[in-house]
């Protein structure tokens, strides 16, 4: 049996951090917090977040939470920044510096330049009375008790606590700065979301020489080679004008020929084996809309007729192509 002691211990972890990240708001000062959104959110510079070590990884995470989030920001290493990184800070640019203790040297190192530069300096930092807290324009408290290392040696708490501050920082930024949900798919295209919030039926569908049609009259084997050649597994029917008419499938062809018997299939047309008036989309519809189009109903479509505005037949959408687009 596994031991269950393990369990116990873990969770006693969990809620240590937890309830340092609770403690947190209550450290932290509402003009500090005020001051440091005001500032984050007026600059017309970048964002430059920096930190050494397990304060470097959670410095990375806070700059590409920001900078997703609608507020452009780098991370710099404080080593880099020293030796000609620090050239990537421009004077409309703030920076973000995470230290637990306040004396990192690399950090400390880059103050006086930052001051030459008259460089904002928001500090996330876990000693109120350290050098980068004195020196800093802003502070925002990530002082904690314990670390949740049994040895109160390892950054634990610590990192978590400055990892929650951070991206509630960038959070308060999204609300204050109104970005909404077609804003983040931009920052995101490849994204689930992005992809729903912005992947159109043009984008997806088949259309010019690879959208398959037949006219009205087209006999059965006419729709057999059109299927064949489109490889769509469906063919759209249209009229003279081009508009369209209605739609075949592999299915719908196949109860056709079934309900002949083998005889009369010289009677098969276009008109009478297809769908008529069938579901169909515009170009400029979500795909993602064009799924639910497809797919919530008693019984699913595996293909739909693209038209334009005067109802001119244009494409056609598979719900093959829609679902391999990662919708």
């Amino acid at each position: 049996m596994p031991n269950q002691n393990y369990y116990f211990q873990l969770c006693d972890f969990l809620r240590i951090e937890s309830e340092a990240i609770a403690q947190a708001c209550l450290r932290l000062d509402a003009d500090e917090v005020a001051h440091a959104v005001d500032l984050l959110e007026r600059t017309i510079g970048k964002i430059i977040v920096v930190g050494i070590g397990k304060s470097g990884n959670i410095a990375q995470k806070v700059a590409g939470t920001l900078t997703s989030t609608g507020t452009p920001a780098v991370y710099l290493h404080p080593s880099d920044a020293l030796h000609g990184g620090l050239g990537i800070i421009a004077g409309s640019d703030i920076v973000i510096a995470l230290s637990n203790s306040g004396e990192t040297d690399e950090i400390i190192a880059m103050l006086p330049y930052l001051e030459q530069r008259s460089i904002p300096l928001i500090a996330i930092v876990g000693n109120l009375k350290s050098t980068l807290s004195r020196r800093a324009t802003v502070i925002l408290d990530a002082s904690v008790d314990k670390e949740a290392c049994p040895l109160n040696l390892a950054p634990t708490t610590s990192t978590t606590v400055a990892l929650a501050i951070g991206d509630a920082l960038a959070m308060t930024l999204m609300q204050v700065k109104g970005l909404t949900e077609t804003d983040f798919a931009q920052n995101h295209p490849a994204g689930r979301l992005g992809k729903r919030l912005t992947l159109r039926v043009a984008d997806l569908m088949h259309s010019g020489k690879d959208n398959p049609i037949v006219r009205l009259d087209a006999s059965w084997l006419e729709v057999i080679t059109a299927i064949s050649r489109g490889g769509l597994g469906a063919v759209n029917v249209v009229d003279d004008g081009g508009n369209l008419a209605g739609i075949i499938t592999d299915g719908d062809l196949r109860r056709a020929i079934q309900t002949k018997d083998g005889t009369g299939l010289t009677d098969l047309t276009s008109g009478t084996i297809m769908t008529r008036d069938p579901i169909v989309a515009l170009p400029n519809l979500l795909a993602y809309e064009a799924l639910g189009l497809m797919e919530d109903r008693p019984s699913q479509i595996s293909v739909l007729p693209v038209v334009d505005a005067e109802r001119r037949c244009i494409g056609l959408l598979r719900l093959h192509d829609v679902v391999r687009s990662g919708l």
